[in-house]
């Protein structure tokens, strides 16, 4: 067991889920509200990477809190028919380290009922621990409250953890609490955010067997 816990994101980390899930909720969204204006697939990734999800809808297509929360229960509602497919190898890696007696925890801009259901589906070991968008805004990532709070209960060193992330908030919260950073560039092939990852992070893996061959080593 090469870390003792991994703290792992969820969608486009574990889960196939923005350009099978997320997105079209979005598109959908967009479609009826704001039809004026267009994003695809490739955009609203980037968006997400950065500035985040939150800074988009504000400050870029003008939605006030009302309309942030219908947002939210459009989004929500989708979800609940819709259940993402987690990426070839990763219910072996995730298993590998339970089964060695390590740790797996989520740290995710998805609601926790939604990762535990996910995991549930695609037979993964549930997590240990969950921080998920129902936390309050100044706990999420990339705050540092969700490793801080998971080095407090299980009595971890900064060198336990390996924080697996696919976008710029986890990178950040990562690096603000001295951790290791992986960055899960298996979603999507955008240059940009390829290399900001490659040229920042402690460690990058294009596919899940290169991650995994790592954490075996």
């Amino acid at each position: 067991m090469k870390y003792r816990c991994l703290v792992v994101d969820h969608d486009d980390t574990v889960v196939n889920s923005t350009a099978t899930v997320h997105y079209p909720s979005f598109r959908e969204f967009m479609n009826i509200h704001y039809p004026q204006l267009h994003y695809t697939l490739e955009e609203y990734i980037i968006k997400n990477f950065s500035p985040g999800i939150i800074p988009l809808f504000r400050d870029e297509i003008g939605m006030d809190e009302t309309m942030m929360n219908e947002e939210h229960r459009f989004w929500d509602a989708y979800v609940q028919q819709h259940v993402p497919l987690a990426y070839d190898g990763m219910r072996e890696l995730l298993w590998a380290q339970k089964n060695a007696g390590g740790l797996v925890c989520v740290v995710s801009h998805s609601m926790s009922r939604n990762i535990l259901r996910d995991y549930r589906e695609n037979g993964l070991p549930e997590p240990d621990m969950i921080f998920g968008w129902e936390s309050p805004p100044e706990q999420r990532k990339p705050s540092t409250y969700p490793i801080e709070t998971i080095r407090s209960a299980f009595g971890l060193q900064r060198e336990d953890l390996l924080m697996l992330d696919d976008l710029k908030p986890g990178y950040d919260m990562a690096k603000a609490c001295g951790i290791k950073f992986a960055a899960a560039g298996w979603a999507n092939d955008i240059p940009q955010i390829e290399t900001f990852m490659r040229g920042n992070c402690d460690l990058y893996f294009k596919t899940v067997a290169e991650l995994a061959e790592y954490l075996a080593e």
